[in-house]
């Protein structure tokens, strides 16, 4: 299974899902394992069963409600475990919006976007399937090889100690490949990192470029970058591939395996010359060799699980790190315990001795800053490019944190009060304009949770945007009627052309 801090709740959430989809998935597990009885007792001659049709039909009848029971539990299963999986992965995206929603801005300046945007999509899909997919593989890996096995003891216990020298060498195989996937998987997620973050920053500097008139050269390093993530992709599954080729040789040496020995012990016995091992004396029928080769055949699939799950678990355990150190990332921007809220603020802004310097660099941006707005006062602040205005504004909204004494809002200091309450009160248009994909009444009522229709409508006015929707149309009612107008005079125009000369062609 997989652990970790972020995770473990979930078992307790989904236990129900998880407890009845396991007791469905087992229930097939031994249920199928009649399946090969039923087909030896059908062919072996020496039950006599295709001259008693009554009893033929009562194990034509079993295999039927096999096939039932099978039918349902798989419906069962898939109902509960892949709920469950969706519903820990949908916590997981919950648990990790909501930190990415608390951590300061500063965070996503010295951590790219698209390292984040890959851990909310790869990431958390890789612990989704392995919830998913890699429980049902361990549940088969783990029951239906023993039900599978103890059926084969009771069939032939030295025929089942043979067929169980490959499973053994799957066990040790699938052991000393993990860490090593789990390496390779990490640096595979590391060159999806590169590749989320380059393109985001490409779609979001588009107009730099194009201004510049860069495009070759980015897709030039574009293509680099993808060059090398698609080397790290098809070595790793190159990887996964050999690790399952391996397998499947095994499997099919297996099988082999049981089926010339097999062989050889069916002949015996029907030459009366039973082999004899310590003592224990084999005497096969034909229709137990095929049971047992049908017991084997519903072996393949645990075996092949769980060199599947070897892989997975390393891919999921992975992820689970980097999400981890994710939402281990301390909140160093938050209100401080007993934090004065701010009500009614008259409006005075005071900076006092005020300096500032981002926390990745060691260039302070604002020095020694100190100035008075009174309340109803307005003041304009001019500088160069780089010179703090941002800055400025941007530490009185307390998106990074300041040294205590140096900032005030109505005489109480900034690093004392409620976030949330010190915002509240303050209006900010970013010179970076955005808008939502939502429609322009939301954006407009963005800053309160109660939408005010009189409001939204009075602010659309004074930002000359409320007609616009009206504009666009009688813009596109000009278009029309001028399309129309230019294509009866083309059409009058052809006419007058062709009576002219009747010989003219227009394609």
């Amino acid at each position: 299974m997989l652990f970790g801090k972020y995770i473990n709740k979930y078992y307790l959430k989904y236990l129900a899902f998880f407890l009845i989809g396991i007791a469905a998935l087992v229930a097939v597990d031994y249920v199928q394992t009649y399946i090969p009885k039923f087909l030896g007792q059908i062919i072996d001659e020496d039950n006599q069963l295709i001259a008693n049709m009554d009893e033929l039909w009562k194990i034509i009848g079993g295999i039927l409600i096999c096939a039932a029971i099978m039918f349902a539990g798989r419906i069962i299963w898939r109902l509960t475990i892949f709920r469950a999986s969706g519903g820990i992965s949908a916590g997981l995206r919950h648990q990790m919006f909501t930190k990415a929603e608390q951590l300061p801005t500063g965070y996503y300046h010295e951590n790219k976007v698209g390292n984040i945007m890959n851990w909310f999509t790869n990431d958390v899909d890789e612990i989704h399937e392995f919830f998913g997919w890699g429980t049902i593989m361990m549940v088969d890996a783990l029951f239906l090889s023993v039900i599978v096995i103890i059926s084969m003891i009771r069939l032939d216990p030295w025929m089942t100690l043979i067929a169980a020298v490959p499973i053994l060498l799957i066990i040790v195989w699938g052991a000393l490949v993990e860490k090593f996937m789990a390496l390779r998987w990490e640096n595979r997620q590391a060159e999806f990192d590169k590749l989320y973050d380059f393109a985001q920053e490409n779609f979001t500097g588009i107009r730099v470029i194009k201004a510049f008139v860069k495009q070759n050269q980015e897709i030039h390093a574009f293509a680099k970058i993808a060059r090398k993530n698609k080397d790290v992709n098809v070595g790793f599954a190159r990887l996964s591939v050999i690790f399952d080729v391996i397998i499947e040789l095994i499997l099919i040496f297996e099988v082999a395996f049981v089926l010339g020995f097999g062989g050889w012990f069916v002949y015996a016995a029907a030459t009366s010359t039973p082999i004899t091992i310590f003592g224990h004396e084999i005497n096969l029928t034909i229709g137990q060799l095929i049971q047992f080769v049908g017991y084997i055949d519903l072996i393949v699939w645990p075996m092949i699980a769980l060199g599947q799950v070897v892989t997975m678990r390393s891919r999921a355990k992975g992820s689970l790190r980097r999400i981890s150190a994710f939402l281990d990332t301390p909140v160093v921007v938050q209100s401080p315990k007993d934090a004065i809220v701010l009500k009614d603020v008259k409006g005075e802004i005071r900076f006092s001795d005020f300096s500032f310097t981002y926390p990745s660099s060691k260039i302070s941006s604002l020095d020694n800053v100190s100035l008075t707005i009174k309340p109803g006062e307005t003041i304009g602040i001019v500088g160069k490019i780089g010179s703090g205005k941002t800055t400025l504004v941007n530490s009185l909204l307390r998106l990074y944190n300041v040294e205590e004494g140096t900032i005030f809002v109505d005489g109480v200091d900034i690093m004392k009060c409620d976030i949330a309450s010190l915002r509240d009160q303050i209006a900010y248009a970013p010179q970076d304009n955005f808008l939502f994909s939502d429609k322009i009444e939301n954006n407009i009522a963005f800053s309160s949770d109660q939408v005010d229709n009189d409001k939204v409508i009075e602010s659309a006015k004074f930002a000359d945007v409320h007609d616009i929707p009206e504009r666009i149309r009688n813009r596109f009612r000009r278009t029309r009627r001028n399309a129309l107008r230019w294509s009866k005079t083309e059409n009058l125009d052809r006419e007058s052309l062709l009576q002219e000369r009747p010989d003219s062609h227009f394609g």
